[in-house]
């Protein structure tokens, strides 16, 4: 018989015959870590099988990046060969986890005795092979475990009779203690390792506020400080936001500065873009001298902190002309060949203000790092929350080392991923470490976009790494809805936004003075806070700010809206109205919004009553949130009607398991 001197090499060990496949949570096949909130259950599912008929054992294994024993998690079988158990992800940071897989020869042969046993077949070989397998693994226990091993491998032998011996073979101590110390030989451990970044709960339930500090001013003639900034942060505490965002606080550049609208030239009292940055005074780890001092900015800090608000600063890697970078390192900008620097273009646009970093050029380490040590100085100074400008301009590995890196030495840092561009580019940010993102909400008006696009970003692969931050405006959108749709446009895009995502933010004050003054055919503010100062009337009788404060209580007072699970949309029979169902643990919101601003519409619901835990034939209570209404409702259709001009919504509570109706007095009292 001629050798065959081609066969591929043996296995390490082809005694093991467990297959491990299929993990999940995972994203790219383990290429980039799943997302998980401190103290969330983290639910670890693989496909666990061998040939033939023997039974398998799986174990979920999973541990801290500072641990280094592995926590194991016996598995349950979910059927058709699939496995489940969960962990509970407690700290901050990166978690590991895998599956092993094994023959469970001892529970093999446990069932093989019972099936032998009501068959009446003699069992005294099987007693003995039960034994031996006892007395294998005791050589494997300490000395504790093997001595009770050994003692259940005679009591198997010496049982008066096989129904005795049946009795102790489905004893589960015997089945604990031959899994404690299965053969590790045998173990199917090539299952990948993945991983699982774990950071703070704001990283999915916030509620941000966008405010230019250098139009908290008390005229149009004054720059804006953080000392006035204070004087706000009551009101902003009461609107129920907890992250009050600041567009670059640095000194402005004068080269190229853009006029107001943007102007391609600025007048000598215009104040130019904060994108611009940098400026003789310093660049991105200095403070433009108008706001106030690095002290009035710890200082501002601290008043926030006392009111329960958090501070991002917005992280825009881009310089102006006048930035000291340029002077020092000339080699981290493209220039032209006629000796010009290459600024910033998104064609048709043109910002002449702006000079972008070359990503590419030969320095690009000692740039890495500059960038890094500019994130650090501002976690340093008390910044935890970064909302970063465009980053999907910059390399994505820069970003991954960056988040990394910060994370490493400070876990609580979140990122906010400004990057309004092409959706595989947005989620390449998120797998990359980014916390949360801008999305496409913005551009979602009609009942079956809005359903469309939440269900997409409710579902696996996407729900495991991208959170939403919902934004019905920014500086640089005002969206048509919004242009045309008057005061119940804000209102309509208000309710969405703070009950489709766990996390979402408003551009104020021009959002809850609904402010819809655009340039001509764009989607751009008219007099825009970019480029000139705006002193708004927070006194102004159509603020919003009561309303708003309303809907931010209710997410707040209501677990169910701060989490991107438990969302059902609910049948209508009218498309201007959606109606979608939260739930989390107990508690059952039903959400339902007119997308209408103009005129009353009206419609009927059906609520998916079994989902929701509520009965078909026991009447329930309801207790609109938003309008303080209680009702009971029967049976699973229910019209609804909203008036714009009055309220275009309803956030109602439903309340499980109403035996009488006399019990309403009782449930609302």
């Amino acid at each position: 018989m001629t050798p065959l001197t081609s066969a591929p090499p043996l296995p390490a060990d082809g005694r093991r015959r467990v297959v491990v496949e299929n993990l999940t949570p995972v994203v790219d096949g383990g290429r980039f870590p799943s997302k998980r909130i401190a103290g969330d259950s983290v639910r670890v599912e693989a496909d666990v099988f061998a040939d033939g008929h023997d039974r398998v054992a799986a174990t979920l294994l999973y541990r801290h990046e500072s641990e280094f024993p592995w926590h194991k998690v016996p598995m349950r079988p979910l059927g058709n060969d699939r496995w489940m158990a969960d962990f509970t992800a407690e700290r901050l940071g990166s978690y590991l986890y895998t599956v092993e897989g094994r023959i469970d020869h001892f529970v093999t042969w446990r069932a093989d005795l019972r099936t032998r046993f009501e068959a009446r077949q003699n069992l005294a070989t099987d007693r003995e092979i039960g034994a031996l397998l006892l007395e294998a693994t005791a050589g494997r226990a300490g000395r504790l475990d093997a001595e009770r091993l050994r003692e259940l491998a005679a009591a198997l032998r010496e049982a008066p009779d096989d129904a005795a011996a049946l009795a102790l073979a489905e004893e589960e101590e015997a089945a604990e203690l031959m899994a404690i110390h299965a053969d590790p030989e045998l173990v199917t451990g090539d299952a990948p390792q993945l991983s699982l970044s774990v950071e703070r709960e704001r990283a999915r339930f916030s509620t941000w506020y966008e405010l230019f500090p250098r139009s908290c001013c008390r005229d149009g003639d004054n720059h804006g400080t953080f000392a006035e900034c204070e004087r706000l942060l009551p009101e902003i505490a009461r609107m129920g936001f907890d992250v009050v965002y600041f567009p670059p606080i640095h000194p402005i550049g004068r080269t190229h500065r853009k006029g107001r609208n943007n102007a391609p030239a600025a007048e000598e009292e215009d104040p130019g873009s904060p994108w611009a940055i940098g400026a003789l005074e310093g660049g991105h780890t200095a403070i433009h001298p108008e706001l106030g001092t690095p002290e009035d900015f710890e200082h501002f800090l601290a008043a926030a902190r006392g009111h329960g608000i958090e501070v991002a600063l917005d992280l825009a890697f881009q310089c102006s002309p006048d930035h000291p970078y340029r002077e020092a390192h000339p080699e981290w900008f493209r220039w032209r060949p006629d000796g010009t620097v290459q600024y910033a273009e998104n064609p048709p646009k043109k910002y002449q203000d702006i000079i972008p970093f070359d990503f590419e050029n030969g320095d690009w380490q000692d740039l890495w790092q500059e960038l890094l040590d500019v994130v650090r100085f501002w976690v340093d100074c008390g910044i935890a929350i970064f909302r970063v400008d465009n980053p999907h301009t910059k390399p994505f590995a820069f970003w991954e080392w960056l988040i990394a890196a910060v994370r490493r030495e400070h876990p609580e840092v979140i990122f906010l991923a400004e990057a309004f561009t092409r959706p595989k580019v947005m989620y390449r940010l998120a797998k990359g470490g980014f916390s949360q993102s801008y999305t496409y909400f913005s551009w979602r008006n009609t009942r079956a976009e809005l359903e469309a696009y939440l269900r997409e970003l409710s579902s696996a692969p996407l729900r495991d790494f991208f959170r939403p931050n919902f934004w019905p405006n920014t500086p640089d959108i005002l969206p048509e809805i919004l242009q045309i749709g008057g005061r119940p446009a804000f209102v309509i895009r208000l309710l969405l936004a703070a009950t489709l995502s766990p996390s979402y933010g408003i551009y104020g004050p021009p959002f809850e003075l609904a402010v819809d003054d655009a340039l001509p055919g764009q989607e751009e503010y008219l007099d825009s806070e970019k480029y000139q100062l705006r002193c708004w009337n927070w006194n102004d009788p159509g603020h919003l700010r009561d309303l708003i404060a309303r809907v931010n209580r209710i997410r707040h007072q209501h677990r169910a809206l701060q989490t991107g699970e438990g969302l059902r949309f609910c049948a209508s029979d009218n498309d201007q109205l959606i109606c979608y169902t939260r739930s989390a643990g107990n508690e059952v919101l039903l959400v339902a919004v007119s997308l209408d601003p103009f005129a009353p519409q009206e419609g009927r619901v059906r609520l998916p009553l079994s989902e929701l835990g509520l009965s078909a034939v026991e009447p329930f209570l309801v207790h609109d949130l938003l309008g303080d209404q209680k009702a009971i409702w029967h049976g699973a259709e229910h019209v609804l009607s909203f008036d714009p001009a009055a309220l275009p919504g309803a956030v109602f509570r439903l309340h499980r398991r109403l035996r009488r109706e006399q019990d309403f007095d009782y449930y609302f009292k």
